[in-house]
């Protein structure tokens, strides 16, 4: 053949393209190794992409598919695995894997050693001891790399949530015996010095005193530093109302150790608010609220806040004088309030004055709290009547629930203790007690089921002289849904009166579509009399809608009233700006 031809056929050959091959993988081996390895073989993956590789690109992705296998099976404990692989070539490359993982390795010895100040501290033999005996891999357990990276961090984040923020890993080792197949653990931590806390450092406070950031830490100088500390003194910063966000932290520079700075970064909250509020609701009608906020009365991070809230049957002015919180988590506070409401036909004009003491820790919110409350009351057409009592008041509520708008598990519990005397400007001696729970169940993916239950109690030799919002009523929107706001109570000649004891109950199931919207289906029961034994529980039942709204959570309700044989719509919304 003449040279320029065989030439040009050459040339034609190298340009016609490689034939190519649509790949399909299987892999035939021990679960859940077999999912492993499906996910993360180069050949497994190809075949997924539905990528079609000429026979050069298949042979090095079946080559570095084996190496891959043989590393993913190491972490899993497997060094001795035998793999086989097939392929079946034509239009369609059919590879097929057969993965033997021969014995396991397991854990044959664990050497944990510490160095630094853990190793010879004061009380730290005990965090030693918790440490190794919380070890997550034990002479006899399988071998794998995860448990073994994961058991050195466990190990870490015991010292660093202590008093060694600086802790690390000096040396580890996992020295592997195929012919055993055994693997000896050797592991060093170096926890570094003691760390103890030293002076607060603040960044990005101007509009109020640095007396605020100092007194919300819950440690002193000189005491050793937890994580916990750190957290809890962040969670108090934004809990406190001066604060928008905050962060603080420490540098683990072991040459800080004996007294370690704590950076506090804030950023302050305007020192002046002022709030517009709308709503309505089947129970009190349509609300709209002022609301005014100064966070710095003489310089001195004092926060003084003016409400005024006007619905249709009641009417509302309240000033409040509180003072920062102290680095013991109490607040103290001074109340003025002027309240007038229309209900059901008892009228009542009140004004109280009080002093409280409160105290927000973790989920637990205590109150103690002296007041003195005056008010003229008139129900139907029965005379007018003043009251009066000073009451000492202690209140106690733990919130677990990790949802503001609607909750799937958890759980609400108050508890309330109040005492007055006549002889200390009180009409009537009398103990208040109440207690009220709410728990929320989690029901499949969308469900939640909604327990609540109410109990109430004035123990006094009468009713006289004691104020309406120390007695009870029940009905409306939050007691027994299908009766109107507080109708469930002393039936006089044009209205309802306030008695001395209550009781409600309630069940509740919620099924939400969607993260917004979801429907209600309930029966509620309750009554409110003037001794347990003439509580006569009446029912109601009805179905509702749920509406998680950008400013809040909507609810709408149709019950029936078993005992007043009618239907009544409950209905509840606020808006704030």
């Amino acid at each position: 053949m003449p040279a320029p031809i065989f030439r040009t056929l050459l040339f034609l050959a190298a340009l016609s393209p490689a034939p190519v091959y649509a790949l399909t993988v299987s892999v035939d081996a021990p679960e859940p190794i077999k999912a492993l390895l499906t996910q993360h073989l180069e050949t497994a993956r190809a075949a997924r992409l539905g990528e079609q590789p000429d026979a050069e690109e298949l042979a090095r992705l079946r080559r570095q598919s084996e190496d891959t296998a043989r590393e993913l099976l190491a972490t899993e404990g497997y060094f001795s695995p035998q793999i086989t692989s097939t392929l079946m070539g034509g239009d369609a490359a059919q590879l097929d894997y057969r993965i033997e993982p021969g014995p396991r390795t397991t854990v044959r010895s664990v050497e944990l050693s510490f160095a630094g100040a853990v190793q010879a501290g004061a009380g730290s033999s005990g965090l030693r001891g918790r440490i190794e005996r919380n070890f997550a891999l034990q002479p006899g357990m399988p071998f794998r790399q995860a448990d073994w990276d994961a058991a050195k961090v466990n190990v870490l984040r015991a010292l660093l949530a202590g008093a060694y923020p600086a802790a690390r890993v000096a040396t580890s080792q996992a020295r592997i015996d195929p012919a055993a197949q055994a693997a000896d653990l050797t592991l060093t931590i170096d926890s570094g010095p003691a760390f103890h806390y030293g002076a607060v450092q603040i960044q990005g406070i101007q509009r109020y005193p640095n007396s605020i950031v100092h007194n919300l830490r819950p440690f002193k100088p000189g005491q050793p530093i937890r994580q916990q500390d750190l957290i809890d003194y962040q969670a108090a910063l934004e809990a406190s109302g001066y604060f928008a966000q905050a962060a603080v932290r420490i540098e683990p520079d072991p040459a800080n150790a004996v007294a370690a700075p704590i950076r506090v970064e804030v950023v302050e909250r305007p020192e002046k608010l002022f709030s517009l509020g709308i709503g309505a609701s089947t129970d009190t009608g349509a609300r709209v609220q002022v609301g005014w906020l100064s966070r710095d009365i003489a310089n001195r991070g004092l926060r003084l806040k003016l409400d005024g809230r006007i619905e249709s049957k009641r009417q509302l002015g309240a000033a409040e004088l509180a003072m920062p919180r102290t680095s013991a988590g109490y607040e103290n506070s001074l109340g003025l309030q002027f309240k007038r409401e229309d209900i059901e036909g008892q009228e009542t004009r009140a004004t109280l004055l009080a002093a409280k003491r409160s105290r927000t820790r973790g989920q637990i919110e205590t109150t103690l709290s002296l007041q003195h409350q005056t008010e003229t009351q008139q129900v139907g057409t029965v005379a007018s009547v003043d009251n009066q009592a000073l009451t000492l008041n202690y209140a106690w509520t733990q919130r677990d629930s990790r949802r503001a708008f609607y909750p799937r598990s958890g759980h609400v519990l108050s508890l309330q203790a109040g005492v007055a005397s006549d002889v200390l400007l009180s009409e009537t001696s009398f103990v208040r007690l109440y207690g009220r729970h709410t728990q929320y169940f989690r029901l499949g993916a969308n469900g939640r089921l909604v327990l609540r239950g109410e109990l109430g109690g004035v123990l006094a030799e009468t009713r006289d002289g004691i104020p309406t919002d120390i007695l009870f009523r029940a009905g409306g929107d939050n007691s027994v849904r299908g009766y109107a706001y507080q109708s469930l109570g002393r039936t006089l000649s044009g209205g309802v009166a306030s008695v001395r004891y209550l009781a409600t109950g309630s069940v509740e199931y919620n099924y939400f579509f969607n993260r917004d919207w979801g429907l209600a289906l309930f029966v509620d029961a309750g009554d409110a009399a003037d001794s347990p034994g003439n509580l006569t529980p009446v029912f109601g039942y009805g179905f509702g809608a749920r509406y998680r709204s950008p400013v809040g959570p909507v609810n709408l309700d149709l019950a029936y009233g078993e005992a007043t044989d009618e239907f009544r719509l409950h209905f509840s919304l606020g808006v704030s700006f």
